[in-house]
């Protein structure tokens, strides 16, 4: 990135990134007012004092004191304005401080099954930038049916870390299979000290679902069929195993379970029914 540009007011900081220099022009030989002008419709009061602070690599930084004017009095939601920036996300399927101690002991044993190509780690992000996702958009959805995209993320990854979801899920394409390794946050209670069972239900249908869309492609739930058996403790490690059993056609039947980290404890089972997405049909509304 060419340099970052910084505007200081009251005691906040904000930061917007600015675009990339064409090759061969430095950062600091860009009109100032170029970025003045980039900043000016967020600016929070009108007539406000601003510091700008125009960093490149290798060089010392440029000061200039600017009195802004706001366009306008309605000032939304500060956002990223170009496109050809690379967000760098955070893969929240690595360890992390609320990881306990058997979440971590899954994770090192399956890491080291990962090294002779057998298993693999599947990365996770609040954002969904995969080549599944991206396709999924391309050909299914209808642009009528997005509404907040901008400020849309993965459901099992909304929490704070250790208050929800903990999970990491590995998969192996020889037995068409994906493990998950589940540890269940304070803010998933249901009955007092126990998970809820919708979010069982979540987690469970997220871990089928990746079975299935691994082994045949984009799909989407049909149907999911869950017994419970036993209720899950807040904050215990659970291992939701899943496997894909039959395809017919575009149909693909998944079966799943969720047993305690020893595998004494059946906690709940599942048999769940996917169907692969037509690349002919887009996802539209019915008239």
């Amino acid at each position: 990135m060419a340099g970052i540009l910084y505007n200081l007011y009251k005691p906040k900081l904000h930061f917007w990134p600015v675009a990339h220099c064409s090759p061969g022009k430095r950062a600091h030989q860009r009109p100032l007012g170029d970025y003045v002008r980039f900043c000016r419709d967020s600016v929070p009061e009108p007539g406000v004092r601003a510091v700008f602070t125009l960093v490149w690599p290798g060089r010392c930084a440029q000061l200039q004191s600017v009195r802004l004017r706001r366009r306008s009095r309605r000032c939304g939601p500060l956002t990223r304005s170009f496109s050809s920036e690379k967000v760098v996300q955070k893969d929240c399927a690595l360890p992390n401080p609320s990881w306990s101690k058997d979440l971590r002991l899954l994770f090192d044993q399956f890491m080291k099954k990962c090294e002779d190509g057998s298993w693999k780690r599947l990365p996770s992000y609040k954002h969904i930038f995969s080549k599944n996702f991206q396709e999924f958009q391309t050909l299914y959805l209808d642009p009528s049916l997005v509404k907040g995209e901008e400020r849309a993320q993965l459901f099992t990854r909304s929490f704070e870390n250790g208050l929800g979801f903990e999970y990491v899920m590995f998969y192996n394409d020889a037995e068409k299979r994906v493990l998950c390794f589940l540890q269940v946050g304070p803010h998933l209670q249901g009955a007092p000290g126990f998970v809820h069972g919708g979010a069982i239900a979540t987690m469970m249908d997220s871990t089928t679902g990746t079975c299935a869309c691994r082994a045949g492609g984009i799909a989407m739930t049909a149907n999911l069929n869950i017994n419970f058996k036993r209720p899950i403790p807040l904050s215990s490690v659970v291992v939701i195993d899943s496997q894909l059993d039959r395809v017919e056609g575009r149909k693909l039947f998944v079966s799943c379970n969720v047993r305690s980290v020893d595998e004494n404890t059946l906690h709940s089972e599942a048999s769940a029914l996917f169907i692969k997405l037509d690349p002919d049909k887009s996802l539209r509304k019915k008239s």
